[in-house]
């Protein structure tokens, strides 16, 4: 038909397949799946477990130093323009500033790319090594934001399991037998989601050796950073720079209780300068041209919020976590069809497992999710949307006794679905 004849009997543009499948396997997919099934005239409140922000909590209220240099950089009027691709000057000095604390070497403000909270950083990575028939080694269990880009981004995924016997270490041997001339990176999550496990130096040093060996960097997703509360104390990736290149996202999400603000970055640990000279460090930047923004003012805070922030606040969030995390240990000890391989030493989260020949009715992890959220109104993540089928992801970042109320939900679900003897 000529231009601005009849119109067709058909429209031209429809979805697009593979945005609907990515956006599927994501955390925030699976729990409004899971959502789905809450009794609306259930007259409980609803108990999430299955979230990773507990910002809504009064027990993980931010601090005021940190809300009241948002106001003063909006009220500078110093932040109303466009920002540097990369971020603002001052905000990646902080960065590089608030990183070089513990790692032996100096970060540069140069290693530093602000993004919008750490997805737009691990996107930005995932997207910078996509390559035509390039491979990419993710932990299972893990975040499947990693699986979503990558297969978005036509990035082959390759899983290593992490071993929960060995408090959830890398099985390396396992990243060894999958590595091939076109594997470009692995991912570790550490500490971790969704295991809670904080991992060593020693075990981290392993990991650069043996990324070194196959000729890979390292991904390493730090956005829970200093959370920790066990006898392992964070040791960033970037400590192992000068053996492997690795790139660090992180964000202030997670220990400033502030999801929402949306202010992430990406760093590159990288003393001998391989991703320069790889071309990775102009992906970066190409990326992050043709992308937005982290907001100019949250930019404008964060020096403030990273060099100022008193030590005691510090103190009350790990410690509220601490609490959180032993009641739930203790409490899922009580519930016979689900065991806990290893207690939680970090992050929010822990996996436990789920023994269904205990139980009748109950198809799967994710059938005992959404019955649960039916019949006790309380969330929590099934392990198939982290890799770990028969598996659950429980949050314990919410007011203990919230958690407690929770947990004790879910005990009563386990007894009523039990097989009869």
């Amino acid at each position: 038909m000529e231009n601005g004849g009849s119109p067709r009997n058909q429209w031209c543009f429809k979805r697009n397949e593979e945005l609907t499948r990515a956006s599927a396997v994501t955390v925030r997919g699976v729990l409004n799946m899971v959502m789905e099934h809450l009794n609306a005239s259930d007259p409980r409140p609803v108990i999430p477990l299955g979230h990773g922000d507990p910002s809504a909590f009064p027990s993980f209220r931010t601090t005021p130093l940190a809300e009241d240099a948002v106001c003063a950089a909006v009220r500078s009027a110093k932040f109303n323009g466009y920002s540097s691709t990369v971020g603002i000057l001052p905000a990646r000095r902080a960065v590089a500033e608030y990183l070089s604390k513990d790692l032996p070497h100096k970060l540069s403000p140069d290693d530093v790319f602000l993004t919008i909270g750490c997805t737009q950083a691990l996107e930005t990575i995932l997207t910078a090594l996509a390559r035509p028939s390039a491979n990419i080694l993710l932990p299972r269990p893990g975040f499947p934001y990693y699986e979503a880009i990558a297969g978005f981004r036509h990035l082959e995924v390759r899983h290593f399991d992490l071993v929960p016997e060995k408090d959830w270490e890398v099985d390396l041997a396992a990243v060894e037998a999958l590595s091939d001339e076109n594997t470009v990176a692995m991912v570790i999550i550490n500490p971790g989601n969704p295991c809670g496990n904080v991992f060593k130096y020693e075990h981290l040093k392993k990991v650069a050796e043996t990324a070194r060996k196959l000729g890979i960097l390292v991904i390493a997703d730090e956005v829970y950073s200093h959370l920790t509360f066990g006898g392992s104390p964070f040791v960033p990736m970037g400590v192992f720079g000068s053996i492997v290149p690795v790139v660090t996202v992180g964000s202030i999400s997670k220990r400033w209780i502030v999801p929402g603000w949306r202010l992430g970055w990406l760093v590159t640990n990288d003393p001998d300068g391989i991703l320069m000279k790889q071309g990775i460090v102009d992906s970066i930047k190409g990326f992050l041209n043709i992308t937005s923004d982290p907001a100019t003012f949250i930019q404008g805070a964060l020096p403030q919020i990273l060099e100022n922030t008193p030590g005691d606040f510090f103190l009350k969030i790990v410690s509220t976590l601490k609490e959180s995390a032993e009641i739930c240990y203790d409490k899922i000890k009580e519930i016979p069809c689900i065991t806990c391989p290893s207690k939680p030493e970090g992050s929010m989260f822990v996996m436990v497992k789920l023994n269904l020949s205990l139980l009748e009715d109950i198809k799967d992890d994710t059938d005992f999710c959404c019955k649960l959220a039916t019949e006790e109104s309380v969330i929590i993540l099934p392990g198939v949307a982290v890799g770990s089928k028969y598996w659950l992801r429980v949050t314990f970042a919410i007011e203990p006794s919230s958690l407690d109320d929770g947990l004790g939900r879910i005990k009563a679900f386990c007894q009523r679905h039990a097989k009869k003897q």
